[in-house]
């Protein structure tokens, strides 16, 4: 039997100090894998702009993803089998045919707990101050690794392309819209961000998805003046409306002449009754004098786009026209804003309030018109908007037809009657989730 004194000499203290120095690094490279991978783009970029260097470093190392890990992972592999070449031969040493299995399995419990568990721990805690900390060194090693790295991904790519398989290293898994959605779906679904924040954050990040057609009041609801009608029955209409600004139109309602905003009506008449002698100056006053000159939006423009353009232009009304220059009815700034902060009303609103509430079945009555968009926001829906933009719409294109009265459908999970209809439009629903309802399918 050899002398235990001959077997705890100097190599087996070297050999020892070499596998906790390597266990180290191994436990380096899985704690900056996880930290730069887990760690958030946004706080980063956050932190460069307030002159953290670290976090500035890690935004430019995490640009090559593929590279970056095939150079963690190559280190980190080959600092795990020398360890364990080490330790095999160490416990071999002094175990002899037995020190194999030794090794195994104490290189694994030193590796697992070490190596892999405990700094992932650490660095998933605080991922961008971890990130900000292994930045620069990590950085150094994938430069240093980096025809290595080259080598391997090319002919990871060849084993894949044998396969069918085709990569982009430049693509990205998800869109910055789609991280920030599902982010706030989650912030949501655990509490820490409300549904009214959500709705106004995936509001906004929508505007660009979406068009003027989706929101416009349709033109069978806009309220216009007959450019025809006498100055006191214009005055009368601009009076008793609710609206402060209304197109104006010549023998049709599709020839929009005009858009008269009340303020300017009212100074106008105000000064040709004050300097014209009274009645007889508002018989002879022409509306078509104080008139703006319409502005018209193709109804494919986004909402985003539309914005900027009313916010360019200084003004807060639009009619939209389709692609052959048709009326199609009209936008506002107020109603694309209202796409991200919900209703916005005041004391001359006269339409009836959109806040729903289910009835003693769970039903809930809602009008025709209502956006399926503002439906799936008030009450946390799904259903799709894809095929039209109202309830009314979403029933008609799947029942295929106009439906009558006391009509009942099932689709996409929800159960649909029909209210009330006038003429060829459903003005009135009432609708209730299937989960919730005891009813067979109609």
């Amino acid at each position: 039997m050899d002398d235990p004194s001959s077997m705890f000499d100097a190599a087996f203290w070297m050999t020892s100090a070499a596998i906790i120095v390597l266990l180290m690094m191994s436990g380096f490279f899985s704690g900056s894998e996880t930290a730069l991978t887990a760690s958030s783009r946004a706080k980063l970029r956050s932190r460069s702009d307030k002159g953290d260097a670290g976090a500035e470093a890690a935004l430019k190392v995490t640009e090559d993803s593929e590279r970056l890990i095939g150079a963690i992972l190559l280190g980190n592999n080959v600092v795990n089998i020398l360890s364990a070449s080490l330790a095999t031969a160490l416990f071999t040493r002094i175990l002899g045919s037995s020190g194999v299995a030794m090794a195994t399995l104490v290189m694994t419990l030193l590796v697992l707990i070490f190596a892999e568990v405990m700094p992932k721990t650490y660095a998933i805690s605080a991922p961008e101050t971890v990130a900000s900390r292994v930045a620069r060194p990590i950085r150094a090693l994938t430069l240093l690794l980096s025809p290595i790295v080259a080598v391997v991904q090319v002919i990871v790519r060849l084993i894949l392309r044998v396969f069918g398989l085709q990569t982009d290293p430049d693509s990205h898994m998800f869109s910055v819209h789609e991280e920030i959605a599902g982010a706030l779906s989650i912030g949501h679904a655990t509490g820490t961000v409300q549904k009214e924040d959500r709705d106004r954050l995936l509001g906004a990040l929508d505007l660009g998805n979406r068009t003027v057609e989706e929101i416009m009041r349709h033109r069978s609801g806009i309220e216009m003046l007959d450019a025809d009608l006498p100055p006191d029955q214009i005055l009368d209409v601009v009076l008793s409306s609710p609206h402060t600004r209304l197109p104006v139109y010549k023998e049709e309602r599709e020839n929009v002449v005009g858009v008269i905003h009340a303020k300017d009506l009212l100074r106008a008449v105000n000064k040709a009754v004050r300097d014209g002698g009274g009645a007889e100056a508002l018989r002879n006053f022409d509306v078509m004098a104080v008139a703006m000159k319409p502005y018209f939006v193709p109804d494919t423009t986004a909402l985003d786009e539309q914005m900027r353009e009313f916010l360019k232009r200084r003004t807060h009304f639009a009619l939209v026209v389709d692609e052959y220059g048709s009326l199609r009815g009209l936008i506002t700034l107020e109603d694309i804003l209202e796409e991200i902060v919900g209703e916005i009303a005041d004391e001359h609103d006269t339409e009836a309030d959109q806040t729903l509430t289910p009835n003693a079945q769970g039903d809930y009555n809602v009008d025709g018109g209502m956006t399926i968009r503002d439906l799936n926001r008030q009450l946390d829906w799904n259903l799709p908007d894809d095929e039209a933009n109202t309830v009314a719409g979403l029933v008609i294109h799947m029942a295929q037809s106009i439906p009558e009265p006391k009509q009942v459908f099932s689709f996409h999970g929800y159960r649909f009657e029909v209210v009330a209809r006038r003429e060829n439009r459903i003005t009135k629903l009432r609708i209730r989730p299937l989960a919730a309802s005891p009813d067979p399918e109609a």
